[in-house]
């Protein structure tokens, strides 16, 4: 039997993408110190500005992610699947409907923030083409931080 993927847009405060967010905000801080723990709230991610994105794996949200769009960029937030439903590529699928957006929306780049110690993130980030580059926005120069950035 084949996996039903369905990448949606979607509210961040339905129980499905906040039981992943609370899950990704939970292993964060697990892994990094406040200071150095960028994500946005479940509240902050229903701005105007976002738009979230849950995979939804046969039917169950399975990871989601978010485009911020912000002037003269987007960029990648949130961004987390479920290590149980780990496999079936939501990530890249995510990750390319983000682009999708980027593009709807008159964007032409996307940048991001993730933790130095997220190899699976940077191997995803950089086989769909993210190139390591300096802190953008109000982000501080954190050695806990590696920001990549793509041309769409």
């Amino acid at each position: 039997m084949t996996a039903d993927v369905n990448i949606r847009l979607g509210d961040p405060a339905e129980d499905g993408a906040r039981a992943l967010l609370e899950a990704s905000h939970a292993l964060m801080q697990s892994l990094f110190p406040a200071e150095s723990n960028h994500y946005l709230s479940i509240e902050a991610l229903k701005a105007d500005n976002i738009r979230f994105f849950i995979a939804d794996l046969n039917g169950i949200a399975a990871g989601c992610g978010a485009l911020a769009i912000h002037d003269g960029y987007g960029e990648l937030k949130s961004m987390f699947v479920d290590p149980a439903k780990r496999g079936a590529r939501l990530g890249k699928r995510l990750l390319d409907r983000i682009e999708d957006e980027a593009r709807a929306e008159g964007l032409t780049i996307l940048r991001l923030e993730t933790g130095n110690t997220l190899a699976a993130a940077h191997r995803l980030y950089k086989a769909q083409g993210y190139e390591p580059r300096g802190p953008f926005g109000d982000y501080p120069d954190d050695p806990l931080s590696i920001f990549m950035e793509k041309r769409i």
